[in-house]
């Protein structure tokens, strides 16, 4: 007989185990005798023995069922410690990696045999030199197999890289810190490319890693050599399976600790460092490290840990090397930091800081800094000027773009009005030393002259009214659209679990031109499917994290009408989960069965409202930037508003 997993659910979490209703649920408690029993919570909310709960399941007649994904993630929340995200990625890795181990084999062992064979996996591969913290526990027992079966699930049905994604996601927000946004990870690592034609880092190390986000996205751009360091074992556990999982293409190196009093790599210099720290931390160490040799710039003051992270990541670059930082906007402008700060501008440390907008990472109420910074060589003088951008409405890729040009000739780079500036440095050096990007980008029109105001002015008008005039030509249809009639129409349909098994929809890993793309978890309340199409010349991008690839049948879906009916409001609102963070199961989605043809004549008329839709995002964004710009210019003294007694024609 099977030990109690240890593991308890609620009827919730039942629900979703099983594919059905909360209702549904209840109606199995009250009219089955044989429903587990409760084994914990309360009489209003009762929670019950997750390995009693599936194996009742079994013996009913098949339902929907859960994705194993939704599954996993039911286990993972049930789980009774914070380490279990991180002890399962150990074994996943493991898994993967062994050449004779496969996930379905292991499923038919009995729950006994199931954790041995996975806990003697985990002893052989423990034997690797810094693979995992000593103080993690890999060894598992009988009571733990549903927790390993749901586990093998995930990784037969989506593959180990979205099972680890999982584990990643639960593992980092059940532990109170929160994974840096793929987005913000990316531009951070691109910001490492000093200028075409130069490789870039091979080295990279991360003191801060969390679950080696920066990291992962410095592998994508070449780094080879991942060096990483977190205080938490959870976490660096999930960073080191993470990135174990490009072996072949890099070496990695993770360790625990607290990089501040307790450097793992003290005295290793690389070629780039990337770091999103701690914030607000007074504990940092001020009084252990006081002397320590780091502080090049001085001893930051208790109130500022992410100086001391700064001068932590300078301390370990090779001249002329960079580092990438994701700092608060306090340490641009708190007061106790000004000596500090006007030493790092002083000396050529600080390169640029960009501001993103509100809600590009955590916390979501302010926006983040990102900080550029360059180890100065023995010798050679300091950059003259250090570049400040305002984000706004500038989209992440374009930023990359606008350090390039900086880095390859900073005397020559020309404002763009509202969104950069290069500031000389002898500008920064005042009483307060304020580096905070909004104030420096919008200091002053000074910079141009009336003429080039009134060009740019005119520009922005010329670029709005074109926006204009085609999102008119891309309203479909006649002005208005006819009824069905007195009653919706209804159609036939099938759930993406269905069409998988049917081979009519494939779930895929790398994207190609036709698949449909949609998110696992909601973060605005909409959902807006994508469908993946190639510009001649453009490669496809790959598979964002977060994000399901659909690839349908040609002969079978249109991929336009697949994409519209998958995102549709009541679709999602019957297929997703949560409420802190709200998750799509893409399985449950349903889809009309209707002939090619007609789907290809709905799939025209779709792909003509999604290009309406992005026109009119287009028209919004130029609406705002040719507002702001005349606005500025009238209010700097460039420019005269027009007579509207005088024709413009």
């Amino acid at each position: 007989m099977n030990e109690p997993s240890a593991l308890r659910v609620t009827a919730a979490e039942i629900a979703r185990l099983a594919g059905v209703t909360r209702a549904t649920v209840s109606n199995w408690r009250r009219r089955h005798p044989d429903f587990p029993a409760p084994t914990g919570g309360t009489d209003s909310s009762p929670a019950y023995d997750l390995g009693a709960v599936q194996a009742w399941l079994a013996t009913r007649t098949p339902s929907p069922g859960a994705a194993p994904l939704t599954e996993l993630r039911t286990v993972l929340r049930a789980g009774p410690g914070s380490l279990m995200e991180a002890t399962l990625a150990a074994a996943l890795t493991t898994i993967q990696q062994a050449a004779d181990v496969v996930p379905r084999d292991l499923l038919e062992l009995p729950d006994e045999q199931l954790a041995a064979r996975i806990t003697g996996l985990l002893d052989q591969r423990s034997r690797e030199p810094d693979w995992v913290p000593p103080s993690i526990n890999l060894s598992y027992e009988t009571r733990d197999a549903p927790t390993l079966r749901a586990l093998l699930r995930g990784m037969e049905a989506d593959g180990p890289a979205a099972t680890l994604e999982v584990l990643l996601d639960q593992g980092t927000t059940s532990g109170g810190t929160y994974r840096t946004p793929a987005a913000v990870a990316g531009l951070m690592a691109s910001l490492l490319l000093r200028s075409p034609g130069i490789p870039y880092p091979a080295s990279v190390l991360d003191p801060a890693c969390g679950s080696g986000t920066l990291l992962a996205a410095a592998a994508d751009l070449g780094a080879t050599e991942l060096l990483g360091q977190d205080i938490s074992d959870g976490q660096a556990t999930l960073a080191g399976a993470r990135l174990r999982m490009l072996t072949g293409r890099v070496n990695v190196e993770v360790r625990v600790g607290d990089s501040i009093r307790d450097d793992a790599f003290a005295g290793r210099t690389v070629d780039a460092v990337l770091c999103a720290p701690p914030y607000g931390n007074r504990d940092w160490g001020h009084d252990d490290v006081a002397y320590d040799e780091r502080w090049t710039h001085g001893l930051p003051p208790r109130a500022e840990p992410e100086l001391a992270w700064v001068q932590h990541c300078l301390s370990h670059l090779s001249p002329g090397r960079s580092a990438v930082l994701l700092l608060p906007p306090a340490t641009a402008e708190r007061a106790s930091g000004r000596r500090i700060r006007a030493s790092l501008v002083r000396t050529g440390a600080l390169r640029a800081v960009i501001a993103l907008p509100a809600g590009a990472a955590v916390p979501l109420h302010i926006g983040l800094h990102v900080w550029v910074l360059t180890r100065p060589a023995a010798s050679g003088d300091a950059p003259p000027h250090i570049l400040f951008v305002e984000t706004g409405s500038l989209p992440v890729e374009a930023v990359g773009d606008v350090w390039s040009d900086f880095a390859t000739a900073p005397a020559a780079f020309r404002p763009r009005p509202g969104t950069a500036r290069a500031v000389p440095v002898v500008d920064l050096l005042d009483d307060a030393v304020d580096l905070s990007p909004a104030r420096r980008v919008r200091a002053r029109q000074g910079d141009r002259t009336p003429e080039e105001v009134a060009g740019e002015a005119h520009a922005k008008v010329t670029e709005l009214r074109d926006g204009v005039t085609r999102l008119r030509g891309l309203l479909p249809g006649p002005e208005r659209w006819a009824a069905t009639g007195l009653e919706p129409r209804h159609w036939r349909t099938a759930t993406v679990a269905d069409l998988v098994r049917g081979t009519a929809v494939v779930l895929a890993d790398e994207p190609r031109e036709g698949d449909v793309l949609l998110p696992e978890v909601i973060r605005d309340g909409a959902v807006r499917a994508h469908v993946v199409e190639h510009h001649e010349g453009t490669p496809i991008d790959p598979l964002p994290a977060g994000q399901r690839l659909l690839r349908p049948d040609p002969a079978r879906f249109d991929p336009w009408f697949l994409a519209t009916f998958l995102s549709a409001d009541e679709n999602v609102a019957a297929a997703v989960s949560g409420s802190t963070v709200v998750r799509l199961d893409v399985r449950r989605l349903r889809v009309p069965l209707v002939p090619l043809a007609e789907q290809q004549r709905l799939g025209r008329t779709f792909r003509q409202l999604a290009e309406l839709r992005r026109a009119a995002d287009h028209a919004a964004q130029l609406a705002d930037e040719t507002a702001r710009t005349l606005t500025s210019g009238v209010t700097s003294g460039a420019l005269l508003v027009p007579d509207p007694d005088v024709s413009t024609a």
